[in-house]
């Protein structure tokens, strides 16, 4: 088997689609494939750039195109702006963060208003994080206003390690309010939006009510996530194989 034909194998296993993390872990795994190469992960990149098979639905994520009339309509890149393909990518980055927090080895959790939704159409938010509720890891009105963050990664102490807030089309003023609540922690806290939003970020940071936390908060692009979960998707699939042997 040559080795675009064992991504497209892994692809269409997964329903037509799928990010680079899961391709790394998942892709080495198939049998009867030589790489020949120390750098397999550095071809899978270049593998899914090829336009004869495959397409980009999102930074990280895509798909075969002969499978692309079976892909839910929110998948769809000529329907981003749709309000069902708007929720499909707050939630997709919002699961990225989950699946990074997890492969990090730390407790995750997301709001119970999100545990619903899904996530690349297979499972739901509330399946991939590990926690069904939130640690009550300070007084009670703050783990309320905590609960309501849409990624909290969880340290082996039970507390806040970092926060996440994915604003897609939301007022950025609203997420940096929730994160004031953590000021006494020392915890990283994180916008996570389009590229196009940083300087929206700055800006917003400069007021007077988020002097407490502006040395905490961080901003991160969409591609930058992507990124990360490739990367650390990346290092998970070198220490399986090690272990293998």
């Amino acid at each position: 088997m040559k080795q675009y034909e064992a991504v497209i194998r892994v692809m269409e296993e997964n329903g037509g689609y799928a990010t680079l993390g899961y391709l790394y872990q998942n892709v080495l795994k198939v049998k009867g494939v030589e790489w020949k190469t120390k750098t397999p992960f550095a071809s899978m990149r270049r593998i899914v750039q090829d336009e004869r098979f495959f397409f980009k639905i999102r930074p990280g994520l895509w798909a075969l195109k002969k499978w692309r009339d079976r892909l839910p309509d929110e998948m769809q890149p000529a329907k981003k702006r749709a309000p069902e393909a708007q929720l499909f990518t707050h939630s997709y980055y919002q699961g990225l963060v989950v699946q990074i927090g997890n492969l990090k080895g730390l407790e995750t959790f997301v709001p119970p208003q999100d545990k619903n939704r899904a996530f690349l159409g297979k499972q739901k938010l509330g399946q991939i994080a590990t926690l069904s509720q939130i640690y009550p890891f300070t007084y009670p009105e703050t783990v309320r206003r905590a609960n309501m963050i849409d990624v909290v990664w969880f340290n082996e102490r039970k507390m806040p390690a970092s926060v996440f807030e994915i604003e897609h089309s939301t007022n950025m003023r609203d997420a940096l309010v929730k994160f004031v609540e953590m000021q006494d922690f020392r915890t990283e806290m994180c916008i996570v939006a389009d590229a196009a939003r940083r300087r929206q970020f700055g800006e917003t940071l400069t007021f007077g009510a988020f002097t407490p936390i502006r040395k905490y908060v961080r901003f991160m692009s969409y591609s930058e996530v992507s990124d990360y979960h490739s990367n650390i998707s990346r290092l998970a699939a070198l220490e399986d194989q090690f272990r293998a042997g």
